[in-house]
């Protein structure tokens, strides 16, 4: 007995995912099939090894996969091949087969053809606020019932629509005093001091300024010969363990670290650090605060990258100030601003 596997890349989106269900169910009866699965690469459920298992639970000992995509990539190539080889493995009596995915065919041309002439719905264009209102309104959707609290979700959220990426839902943490210090910072009009340019004008000056605050960049004023923050040096772990670091040994600090320090020295009005780039810089602020008597309201501490990164954030986890962090190697810039914008909007009581 024959079946049929429809495998599709699969979307956050539910309506999307139901453009596959349909299909199946049209190819079912239009083609007197048995019966005809459907599986997702990505994002939904059932998976490629459970449509299989299904399929081989109904008795079938013929399962034709067809690829629901337009044209061969990578997912044709190399990760569909390579589960038709493990399920292969697995399923030793059945014989797998894979057609070509949609490609060129006449009859899509006709598709094109007969939709080029219907009459064309008026497609209403969005204006930016609408957009950004049903991207939250989505991302609220998905994200379902979290353990964070509802001072906290709004950031969550729009690290979520910063980045596309829901992981930020498992890695984020927060001391519980976080959101308070950022908004008593912020309402105080003390300024927000960044490691690098792409956090600074990420961030929403506009409701800034209306607290008095601004936001401050020292990276470029920095005439320092010191390594790239793509290849900085590593702030070894004295021997005391978690919040051991110390950095006075280095030859050299990256501009980033220069720059935080040069900042402090010009200003005293800093509430809040974001760090979204240099872990080096995130080292500095915490030895600064350790050492120096740098006493911001807020640490907002989501380096992203290999190197460091995931150690850096690791010690700001254990710190007794206030903090906002991501673990793992995901952050950076657009994230430490996402950070920023939420507690910034947060405070003038708008909607996130």
């Amino acid at each position: 007995m024959d079946a049929i596997l429809l495998l599709g890349h699969g979307s956050r989106l539910t309506e999307a995912n139901k453009t596959l269900k349909h299909m199946a169910h049209m190819v079912k009866e239009m083609g007197d099939v048995p019966f005809v699965e459907i599986a997702f690469l990505q994002f939904q459920k059932p998976d490629f090894f459970e449509a299989v298992s299904a399929c081989v639970s109904k008795g079938a000992k013929k399962i034709i996969i067809h690829p629901y995509f337009l044209y061969k990539g990578r997912h044709f190539e190399e990760d569909i091949t390579e589960m038709i080889g493990e399920a292969q493995k697995r399923y030793r009596d059945i014989e797998f087969v894979l057609t070509e995915p949609l490609g060129v065919h006449e009859n899509i041309a006709k598709v094109v053809l007969e939709r080029s002439k219907k009459d064309i719905k008026e497609v209403k264009i969005l204006k930016p606020h609408e957009i950004e209102e049903r991207s939250f309104e989505i991302i609220t959707e998905e994200l379902g019932e979290t353990n964070f609290r509802t001072i906290e979700l709004p950031i969550v959220k729009r690290v979520i629509h910063a980045t596309g990426d829901f992981d930020f839902v498992k890695n984020m943490r927060f001391h519980p005093d976080a959101v308070e210090a950022g908004i008593k910072a912020i309402k105080g009009g003390m300024s927000i001091l960044v490691d690098v340019q792409m956090v600074e004008a990420g961030i929403n000056k506009r409701l800034l300024q209306t607290w008095g605050g601004k936001a401050i960049c020292n990276i470029q004023s920095t005439e320092h010969k010191a390594q790239s923050t793509e290849n900085p040096p590593l702030p070894p772990f004295a021997k005391g363990g978690v919040g051991g670091f110390d950095n006075t040994d280095l030859a050299s600090q990256t501009r980033a670290e220069m720059g935080i320090e040069a900042a402090l020295k010009e200003n005293n009005n800093i509430g809040i650090v974001a760090i979204g780039n240099a872990p080096t810089a995130l080292y500095k602020t915490m030895k600064l605060i350790r050492n120096d008597g740098f006493k911001p309201e807020l640490v907002i501490g989501v380096p992203v990258g290999f190197v460091k990164a995931v150690e850096s954030k690791e010690v700001l986890l254990h710190m007794k100030y206030p903090f906002i962090t991501s673990l793992g190697r995901k952050g950076g810039s657009s994230v430490a601003a996402a950070i920023v914008n939420a507690l910034l909007k947060i405070s003038g009581e708008e909607t996130i």
